[in-house]
């Protein structure tokens, strides 16, 4: 029988090495717009994004903001069925997805607000329909106020939070979730995996939030899918330090979104009917913050209403669009 000391030492290299041996091959990370030249490609604020448009010149100007912080539009793809009528412009923001990255003191809101600035200017001027998810749903929010004559309408896909009692019951949930042992498991996973990551010098910290971050969507407990059902909305590459710059004070985002709720044009707020974190009774409140604001329902589907249920997100998208300023 070994002593105590040995046994527990025998213990914790057996266990290192069935952590080496189930995380054997590195994930591949996918380059950004700075090492990749074949990918499409749009201009920020002094940043270089990756992106594109779909629809004819000419056609009214829609804007897709995709989750995050740190998320790209991969799942948002989809709403490129609107392009019959419109013109759609498609970006990852900075540092996120596989846009340029940039440091955390180039990742605050007013930079992300320059961005758009930047590319309503080189794509028409505007007025044009911006369309968010989730954190892009905030962002939107907070454009509103920073140049409410630049946006004629706004659909609003699961914002987490518009005010600081939202904040405050978002992060507690988000906070539970993100100790639990399965979430933890699967960042000392993704933390051996990396070690062989090649790339830029975000790679493996992309790789090992990223991981963390789908573990925490397709959490049980986590209502972003609907029950029995896989939370696999497709991503390309997860931006760290995006992430890492909104959670350092959410406080200035509610700062940032707070005059976007006194915008008076029409706000379409989509909920998914699975969800009871972020989905319907959330935004039955968040109707009341804006003068003009409506909600839709979409059932069958998660916190990716787009992903999970693109016809029906995409017909309850164009009947709003249709709708006559002042149209009830």
């Amino acid at each position: 029988m070994l002593p105590p000391m040995l046994a527990l030492l025998a213990t914790l290299l057996g266990l290192l090495v069935l952590l080496l041996w189930i995380t054997r091959g590195p994930p591949q990370v996918p380059a950004t717009v700075i090492d990749d030249p074949s990918l499409p490609r749009l201009a920020g604020d002094g940043v270089r994004l990756h992106g594109r448009i779909a629809g004819a010149d000419g056609a009214p100007l829609v804007i897709v903001l995709h989750g995050g912080p740190g998320g790209d539009h991969r799942s948002l793809r989809a709403l490129e069925g609107l392009s019959d009528i419109y013109r759609v412009l498609f970006y990852d923001q900075r540092g996120a997805g596989l846009s340029e990255r940039v440091t955390e003191d180039r990742l605050g809101m007013q930079d992300h607000l320059a961005d758009l600035d930047a590319l309503i200017a080189a794509h028409g001027g505007g007025p044009v329909v911006l369309v968010g998810h989730s954190w892009g749903a905030m962002l939107a929010t907070a454009y509103l106020g920073h140049r409410p004559e630049a946006v004629s309408q706004a659909v609003l896909i699961e914002p987490g939070f518009l005010d600081a009692a939202g904040l405050a019951a978002f992060e507690s949930r988000r906070a539970r979730l993100s100790r639990s042992p399965r979430v933890l498991w699967a960042g000392l996973l993704a933390g051996f995996r990396a070690r062989g990551v090649t790339g830029d010098a975000d790679a493996a910290r992309d790789s090992i939030v990223g991981t963390v971050i789908h573990a925490f969507a397709n959490h049980p407990a986590n209502p972003y899918h609907c029950r029995g059902r896989a939370y696999d909305a497709p991503a390309w590459r997860f931006g760290s330090r995006a992430s890492d710059a909104f959670w350092c004070d959410p406080s200035t985002v509610l700062d940032a979104m707070a005059p976007g709720l006194t915008f008076s044009g029409p706000v379409l707020i989509v909920a998914g009917g699975c969800n009871d974190w972020t989905g319907a009774p959330l935004q039955a409140r968040h109707i009341g913050l804006f003068p003009d604001a409506r909600m839709e329902v979409i059932e069958g589907a998660g916190h990716d209403t787009t992903w999970d249920r693109p016809e029906a997100t995409l017909s309850a998208i164009r009947s709003f669009l249709a709708r006559p300023p002042g149209g009830s």
